[in-house]
């Protein structure tokens, strides 16, 4: 053992005994029983305390009140022993006048009658005065008053010493009493008689032991009912602790739908019941966000396959041609540059499908930042319409525009919505026979525009309709131009529509064409509530997980003024 062990051992037990720990962080004696003793659940621990206060509150209450109680038997006692001595001091001034008539109870010479001396000295007399009259040990003394002083007289003095069983609830106190003088007129002078009075025969203590015996009753009483209360209210109290920490418990094992109820009977306070539904909110948001991850966890499996699945039929191909142009197919230009072109085809059907592919995550994720502009919305469809003319009039079709007379002025972004408008007039393309008719036509709404794209194509069956919009879902047999598409240029549509806090919306029937309508806020930023009107702009926002994509979008705006009064033409 080192040498400084030992010293710091004794310093340690010299400073706090077996309380203190040791050097090694052994728990100390008090602490260790403490942990025995106490309970170790908060419905014990709060029922210990409120019964420890309890305890507390009635050991004062009864301290004060026997400290009152003892005051207050104090001065019934002296009052009691003064109204014996007064007695007393009456019952010898009669005794004395008695026996010394007609003579002088004192002399001249301050020497009492010694008739006086035989009547006070007999027993009897004793024996009245200490058993009847004080019920104490009685001191009796004859004299005179000079200058406000008792001079005691010569052979003046008596004592009766108590012998008289004590009655019941009495007990003998060793206290002595206060010295009373009564002073005795008489026609040869005046006279003073003392009375001292010493262990009385007192109702006190037994007064006192009764008053504490019945507090003692009571406060054991109230102990054993405020035990019992405060087990009732503390299980009231830790009952919502406990289902919260059930819940808790249930939570985190993968029960996500486990709540915990706020109507019962038992639900707690006010805080409690707030604590509850805090949690209950939490608890959704948690279901909320990992129902979210789930979807998403689905949707990019299903988004993986698709894209596979999109992957294989280009490249499988794309290897078909070229072991055939590695074997004798090669040789024959007629046959190479046709496996040439039709594998061309198909790496620009890659490339488009890439290109496509990377658009859609883009809007999907948040990383495309919108250019808001206050622009007039005409010339962004009339551009998006006029690039697509080519196309249109190469398949045979009739394509015509609607535009209001007066400037459409929105705040939105011209790059995408022309692309919006390119896809869906590229589909109606796509989908309407030679000789049929695509319409685009631009009008003002109350709050914002609306773009509708009609063609008289091959239409969308019904049970279609709600999947329309769904990546790379191209139909089932409407046509086989639908079939060759990539099934993303209406999910694109969606993801920008919604990005600009619009909408997108189609009504078709089969074989009669389709109708799509988007609808455009005049601000994208007063559609999401991210700000009010005519506050400034605010550059950009962070997505937040669970909302759509036009809440999650990233939006600047090109320029900082206020939005302009749009929509001029708008009915009123």
């Amino acid at each position: 053992m080192a040498d400084g062990e030992p010293a710091n051992v004794t310093e340690a037990t010299a400073a706090g005994g077996t309380h203190a720990p040791d050097a090694t962080g052994v728990p100390s004696l008090r602490a260790r029983i403490a942990h025995k003793v106490m309970p170790h659940t908060f419905q014990g621990r709060l029922t210990l305390a409120f019964v420890a206060i309890l305890a507390l509150t009635l050991t004062l209450v009864s301290t004060l009140v026997l400290n009152r109680l003892g005051d207050y038997f104090d001065q019934q006692q002296r009052q009691d022993l003064e109204a014996r001595s007064t007695g007393v001091a009456q019952f010898v001034a009669l005794v004395a006048e008695r026996a010394s008539d007609p003579r002088p109870v004192i002399s001249a010479a301050g020497v009492v009658d010694p008739a006086i001396v035989v009547e006070l000295t007999q027993t009897s007399q004793e024996r009245f005065l200490a058993d009847r009259l004080a019920r104490a040990d009685v001191l009796i003394r004859l004299g005179v008053r000079v200058d406000n002083a008792f001079v005691p007289a010569s052979g003046g003095e008596f004592r009766a010493d108590l012998q008289e069983a004590p009655e019941v609830g009495q007990i003998r106190e060793p206290i002595t009493s206060d010295a009373i003088y009564y002073r005795v007129p008489s026609a040869f002078g005046d006279y003073v008689v003392e009375v001292t009075l010493s262990n009385p025969y007192t109702y006190r203590a037994t007064a006192i032991a009764t008053t504490t015996g019945l507090l003692a009753i009571i406060g054991l009483v109230a102990l054993a009912v405020s035990i019992v209360a405060a087990a009732a209210l503390a299980r009231r109290f830790t009952t919502p602790l406990r289902r919260l920490t059930e819940a808790s418990r249930d939570l985190a094992e993968g029960d996500l739908a486990r709540r915990v109820p706020t109507d019962a009977p038992t639900a707690g306070s006010l805080e409690l019941t707030e604590l509850a539904l805090q949690f209950n909110a939490m608890a959704d948001r948690v279901q909320e966000s990992v129902d979210i991850i789930r979807r998403d966890r689905d949707r990019s499996r299903d988004f993986l396959a698709d894209v596979s699945h999109e992957l294989r039929t280009p490249i499988a191909a794309i290897r078909t041609f070229n072991e055939l142009l590695q074997e004798h197919a090669g040789e024959d230009p007629d046959a190479r540059a046709e496996f040439l072109e039709a594998s061309a085809a198909q790496i620009e059907r890659l490339d488009w499908l890439a290109q496509n592919l990377l658009e859609l995550s883009k809007l999907d994720s948040g990383l495309v930042l919108l250019d808001l502009r206050p622009e007039d919305l005409r010339a962004t469809v009339e551009q998006a319409v006029e690039q697509a003319g080519t196309a249109a009039r190469r398949r045979g079709v009739d394509l015509s525009m609607a535009m209001p007379d007066r400037p459409l002025r929105i705040r939105h972004d011209p790059v995408r919505v022309g692309q919006v408008v390119a896809n869906l007039v590229g589909n109606a393309i796509k989908f309407t026979a030679r000789g049929g008719r695509i319409h685009v036509t631009v009008a003002a709404t109350l709050d914002g525009a609306r773009i509708e794209v009609t063609d008289t194509g091959v239409g969308i069956a019904p049970d279609e309709l709600p999947r329309i919009f769904e990546r790379f879902y191209r139909g089932t047999r409407a046509s086989e131009a639908r079939g060759s598409g990539s099934g993303l240029g209406l999910a694109i549509v969606r993801s920008i529509v919604e990005m600009h806090g619009g909408s997108v919306s189609v009504e078709s029937r089969l074989g009669s064409g389709s109708t799509f309508t988007v609808n455009l806020p005049h601000s994208p930023r007063a559609a999401d509530g991210l700000r009010p009107a005519g506050s400034q702009p605010v550059e950009a926002r962070t997505p937040i997980a669970g909302e759509p994509a036009a809440e999650a979008a990233y939006m600047a705006d090109s320029s900082s003024s206020p939005a302009p009064a749009l929509n001029v033409d708008a009915p009123r």
